[in-house]
């Protein structure tokens, strides 16, 4: 397939060998609506302006998924990056699959766990990890063991799985302390312009607020039952 994008990937990484999500819903809705107003970022169709998201060229990108996205934000009022999160999370795990399926990334598979509850997996057509997914592992470790400049596209890649919680899984066998340290190198670092670095961690706060909330809620809903 052609370039992948952030969504692709980051649902490539959330995804286990068996084709299981476990970073779990809606973190990943959470995750690839980051992911969207990334790709936007990165395109220079958006940027971050007093707290709010502003479009700053409407022309389309040319991939639906971020055309749509693009289209919706322009036409409506500026929000805070947080505002879009949910607004944009809704059906897009199931876009990227989808796209992934029909790029032969991916299969579907659907069954029954104990005869019972249907259950549906993404697992890989050859049952190895895909080629695509390696190389964006490997570009991320590359960056957290070096000490060089990052390109944006890792970089905001970075961002989105810290704020999904993603990394720990990730990147287990690395020292907590070391990865911590040089995310925020990285986030400091002068790889992209300053509106990009903006929009990136002013997305990666709002996916945060986003995962948060929706644990704690769930955490709450819990506990009353």
């Amino acid at each position: 397939m052609n370039r992948l994008l952030l969504t692709d990937e980051l649902v490539l990484l959330a995804y286990d060998d068996a084709g299981t999500n476990r970073l779990g819903r809606p973190h990943l809705d959470h995750g690839l609506a980051g992911a969207v107003l990334l790709e936007l970022a990165l395109a220079r169709r958006v940027e971050v302006t007093g707290g709010r998201l502003a479009v700053t060229d409407p022309a389309p990108i040319g991939v639906p998924l971020l055309d749509q996205a693009l289209a919706t934000v322009a036409g409506d009022r500026p929000r805070k990056p947080k505002d879009w999160i949910g607004r944009l999370a809704k059906g897009l795990p199931d876009r990227v699959l989808d796209g992934l399926v029909h790029a032969g990334v991916l299969r579907r598979e659907s069954d029954r766990v104990l005869w019972v509850f249907p259950r549906t997996r993404y697992p890989s057509p050859t049952g190895a990890e895909p080629a695509v997914e390696t190389a964006a592992r490997e570009r991320m470790l590359a960056a957290l063991l070096g000490d060089g400049p990052v390109d944006a596209r890792t970089a905001a890649l970075l961002a989105l799985t810290r704020a999904v919680g993603l990394d720990r899984k990730l990147f287990r066998e690395l020292p907590r302390e070391r990865v911590k340290a040089r995310l925020g190198e990285i986030a400091a670092g002068d790889w992209a312009s300053a509106a990009t670095r903006k929009a990136i961690e002013e997305t990666q706060a709002a996916v945060l607020i986003a995962t948060t909330a929706a644990a704690t809620a769930a955490i709450a809903t819990t506990t009353v039952s």
